[in-house]
């Protein structure tokens, strides 16, 4: 299984933050015909990337074209189960993308609506936030 995460970064562990404002940047169509696009804001992790990633391609019979907008950059530590309190950060767990309302996590591309539309409905259910089907305006 090969997870997205960074080849190399410049500080191995990063601050929470916080999860607010809408995004204004990945927020448009830029490759394909139809999207999904998030509603709300959270982290999608590495895993959950690829499992949406593969139901959609599992879904299309690998026909089409599939592009995924989003990286999952942010390292996600955590402590060991039944550790005592304090001593430093934990070690790093996993990677996550921080998602804003409006921010593209899918595009697709070289197939009918209601492919895109069923492959992007069942990639939804394996992402922990809401989100809508969207379409190129034609004109």
């Amino acid at each position: 299984m090969a997870l997205l995460q960074p080849k190399r970064s410049k500080h191995r562990k990063m601050f929470k933050g916080k999860r607010t404002g809408i995004a204004t940047r990945g927020n448009a169509l830029s490759f394909g015909q139809f999207g999904l696009k998030a509603m709300e804001c959270g982290w999608i992790s590495s895993r959950q990337l690829e499992a949406a990633r593969r139901a959609m391609t599992n879904y299309t019979q690998r026909g089409g074209r599939i592009w995924i907008r989003i990286f999952p950059d942010k390292p996600i530590t955590k402590h060991p189960a039944e550790s005592r309190m304090g001593s430093g950060k934990g070690d790093v767990e996993g990677y996550v993308a921080v998602i804003k309302p409006g921010q593209l996590i899918f595009e697709m591309g070289a197939v009918t609506k209601e492919i895109a539309t069923e492959a992007l409905r069942l990639a939804s259910h394996k992402l922990p936030l809401d989100t809508k089907f969207i379409e190129r305006i034609q004109g």
